[in-house]
């Protein structure tokens, strides 16, 4: 071939054909489920040490401060008197349950998206003397899941032996999810499992702030008294001295970089839409295993709230596991309408926002110059 001929070729392109999110569903089963009740991937090196509090933000240094006091308080013996709990405290036997220490048992991290609570929750996570065997870390979405997996009571017993159950986003959008999670944490307190939590509220019916913290507590129903709860104020990390979201590429821009990237996957996205209907949100995480970077053409408006909910879930589990996110059609700003922005889930999707803003950055050297 002439050098004329070559130059006139597409760029080299990888032999393999991108994967496809819709061509995947997933099964995940029961054991999977308790076994990545960890810290995931995107916070696995997370510590208190790394944490880089906002100098103008004092609550920040504080929260690191009480923390990091609370995970020394978790070295001893299990809360129930050492070791795993026996089957009669929860219900099972005739054992009288044990009385639980004094004072708070949990503490509840309040405040807005991007200011690091889920750094701090995974730090606590890491930071408390414990196998990790003995230690749990999901969000509220991933705990509800594991109930529905498991069924109520052995949910139960599986996390009573537990020193520490953390949950990310704890939501209040559902209010039968809501008592349900709330019965288990009073379960679970009885059995001596600390706790640790982070908000995910609805702003537009509650309230920012400390409001969000009382209703948090006041929802948890008889719990309030085993929780502190701190309030971080602050900006978004994820934008802090950062430009705007980058432009969206050309479909053709974001094909060739699929195909150009081992592990990628590449989906036109109403159709990505549309099957993520038909796969449960337990299974997002599943969905994205393997996956090196997600290329999506033709980025539109969502067209419902239930969908815009499903996105918020691979979101989450996206950024997670820090898959870039290289698309085309309308930027990431442009997903959710007015309404929604203004509705009762606001926050969900300023923080899904927030997070494919991070991650589109993170694709852009995926696009040869």
């Amino acid at each position: 071939m002439s050098s004329s001929s070559a130059a006139s070729q597409p760029s080299p392109i990888a032999e393999a054909s991108p994967l496809s999110l819709c061509a995947r569903e997933p099964h995940v089963p029961a054991d999977r489920l308790v076994a990545e009740m960890v810290p995931p991937p995107r916070f696995d090196s997370v510590r208190f040490d790394t944490y880089i509090p906002d100098p103008n933000q004092p609550s920040q240094t504080e929260a690191v401060q009480v923390l990091e006091s609370f995970a020394g308080g978790l070295g001893g013996a299990h809360a129930s008197g050492g070791g795993r709990p026996r089957r009669g405290l929860l219900g099972f036997g005739r054992a009288k349950a044990p009385k639980t220490p004094a004072g708070p048992r949990g503490v509840y991290l309040d405040g807005g998206y991007g200011v690091g609570k889920t750094h701090l929750l995974a730090s606590l996570w890491h930071a408390t003397p414990a196998e990790p065997s003995l230690k749990a870390f999901g969000t509220f979405v991933e705990l509800t899941n594991l109930v529905g997996a498991l069924g109520f009571q052995q949910t139960v017993q599986t996390l009573s032996g537990h020193r520490l159950l953390c949950i990310d986003e704890f939501e209040l959008d559902d209010p039968g999810d809501t008592v349900l999670v709330s019965t288990l944490l009073g379960k679970l307190v009885d059995a001596g499992v600390a706790l640790a939590a982070t908000s995910n509220t609805l702003p537009g019916k509650l309230g920012e702030g400390r409001f969000a913290a009382a209703d948090f507590l006041r929802e948890i129903q008889g719990l309030s008294a085993h929780f502190r709860a701190l309030r971080i104020d602050g900006e978004d990390y994820r934008h802090r001295g950062l430009p705007q979201a980058p432009a969206p590429f050309s479909d053709d821009q974001v094909t060739r970089a699929a195909y150009a990237t081992e592990g990628a996957s590449l989906d036109d996205f109403p159709r990505l839409l549309d099957h993520l209907a038909r796969v449960h949100p337990s299974r997002y995480g599943a969905l994205t295993d393997g996956l090196k970077a997600v290329c999506l053409t033709g980025v539109q408006p969502v067209p419902d709230q239930s969908t815009a909910l499903r996105l918020v879930v691979l979101a989450d589990r996206l950024y997670d596991r820090e898959v870039p996110v290289l698309a085309s059609g309308l930027p990431f700003d442009r997903l959710f309408s007015e309404e929604m922005l203004n509705g009762g889930y606001r926050k969900k999707y300023f923080r899904a926002i927030s997070r494919l803003t991070a991650l589109a950055r993170d694709a852009r050297g995926l696009v040869a110059d």
